[in-house]
């Protein structure tokens, strides 16, 4: 494949796992990916899931458990790294919730941060088109989906971009985080101290604006250790029935923050997925 380094490919319940990377424009570092393509031929549609904080591309694919059901139902799934690495920028991988492995989706504009985190660039443009050059992707039939950070990420890239996606969905997702601890921290440091620019990266300010033509799927654990410092599922809800936006928001009790808890109800959101992109 020109253009990708492939790291590995597995056959997978009829379909192929891939491991990919290549040198990235937005970024200006090389970038890694992983691909579950399913055995149905032709062109599908595709579902991007956005990790959280300290993963990789490859936390999805290896503790979600969705791959036997996205290849019985013909889905792409696209898993991407959740930041750039090792690019040189002092104090990258001193914390867990700034530098590597947490590059919150947007587009950092401080120093010197923005030499290489142009993360919202690579998600909503760059990774699409290389997808669809080197995958069976329709391009038409585009869903998003997230966990923590990750699900800030797909509320925020769906929201600012209603004709690209046609469905949306998230695991504990960040909803406000001009308004938590670790959003406040990542924004203070990638888009500066004036909160202005910050609205453009909170799901519960973009709602207000642009509420979505279709519904929005949310799971949420009950026994979350951060629900209520950093998750703030209540604010988000708040807007959305402001806004007149569709939510199914499900409190999930007993279950916490981790991917036992995605896993549990990953089919859930496949299934919605694929009826939003007619697969």
């Amino acid at each position: 494949m020109a253009n990708l380094i492939v790291r590995s490919q597995s056959t997978c319940f009829g379909g192929t796992v891939g491991f990919y990377e290549h040198q990235s424009w937005a970024c200006r570092a090389p970038m890694r990916f992983a691909v579950f393509v399913p055995p149905q031929p032709g062109p599908r549609p595709g579902l991007y899931f956005l990790s959280g904080l300290t993963c990789t591309e490859e936390n999805f694919f290896a503790k979600a458990g969705a791959q036997r059901m996205a290849a019985a139902l013909g889905l792409i799934l696209i898993a991407p790294d959740t930041s750039p690495r090792a690019t040189g920028i002092p104090g990258e991988d001193e914390a867990t919730d700034l530098g590597s492995g947490a590059g919150f989706y947007l587009d950092a504009t401080q120093d010197p941060w923005a030499s290489h985190y142009q993360m919202y660039t690579y998600i909503t443009q760059e990774l699409p088109s290389l997808i669809a050059e080197h995958f069976p992707l329709d391009e038409g039939r585009q869903g998003l989906c997230g966990h923590s950070m990750g699900g800030h990420g797909a509320l925020v890239c769906a929201l600012r971009n209603p004709r690209q996606y046609r469905s949306l969905s998230a695991f504990a997702p960040i909803v406000a985080p001009r308004q938590c601890p670790w959003g406040q921290k990542a924004f203070t440091h990638y888009l500066g101290a004036d909160q202005s620019p910050w609205r453009a990266y909170d799901a519960t300010d973009l709602v207000l604006q642009r509420p979505l033509p279709y519904p929005v799927l949310i799971d949420q654990g009950g026994a979350d250790p951060f629900l209520e410092q950093q998750l703030q599922p209540q604010k988000f809800l708040a807007a959305c029935e402001q806004a007149g936006q569709d939510l199914q928001f499900h409190l999930r009790p007993g279950y916490d923050h981790s991917y036992y808890f995605v896993a549990t109800f990953m089919a859930d959101h496949l299934a919605y997925h694929a009826w939003n992109l007619g697969a």
